[in-house]
């Protein structure tokens, strides 16, 4: 699991709480007194960073403003709220090929257009581009479907059949999922 990055702006008294404690924390964290640009740099390259501030600033997407004492407790609580919703929202949004899949909703788009798919599809697709080389008929069964390697069924073969006419009945596309001597890929 990626960890998080935080960012501690000028609260110096918890940037030495979290350096005490930093073994028991699941996420980076930077401390800064002024905007420079190392925070600039540190804050344009990782959008869903989550900064923890004494001063009141609209500009940032996950920000937890603090204008009065701190209870360290209730503070973790906040980071991880926030920390999962960032989590959420970058597992959420796959970019596959040409096409978007937004693995909560399960839904596959391309353009204006979408499609609904079901969990296994989601993971089927999900497991593909993850993957360097092509997957063979066994090692999709084993990991997407989690059936046993050696049981003999044509499930793969199935769900990808009707993927494929799903895809190519909305989209036009009958290429997302190609054959090889070696198994199944997605095209690039």
């Amino acid at each position: 699991m990626n960890k998080f990055d935080l960012v501690i702006f000028k609260l110096p008294a918890l940037y030495e709480i979290f350096n005490e404690i930093k073994s028991e924390l699941s996420f980076n964290y930077f401390y800064f007194n002024e905007f420079n640009d190392e925070f600039n740099t540190l804050v344009s390259k990782n959008p869903q960073i989550l900064i923890i501030s004494s001063e009141k600033n609209k500009q940032f997407k996950n920000c937890i403003y603090f204008s009065r004492a701190l209870n360290i407790k209730n503070l973790l609580q906040l980071i991880n709220v926030n920390l999962s919703k960032s989590n959420y929202e970058i597992k959420s949004s796959i970019s596959l090929a040409n096409y978007k899949i937004d693995t909560n909703s399960r839904i596959i788009s391309k353009g204006n257009l979408s499609l609904k798919l079901t969990e296994r599809e989601i993971d089927l697709l999900v497991y593909l581009n993850n993957s360097k080389d092509e997957n063979n008929r066994l090692d999709l069964q084993k990991n997407v479907w989690k059936h046993s390697a050696n049981l003999e069924t044509h499930t793969v073969e199935t769900h990808i059949y009707r993927l494929r006419k799903k895809i190519l009945d909305k989209f036009d596309d009958d290429k997302l999922i190609i054959n090889t001597k070696n198994g199944y890929k997605l095209s690039e």
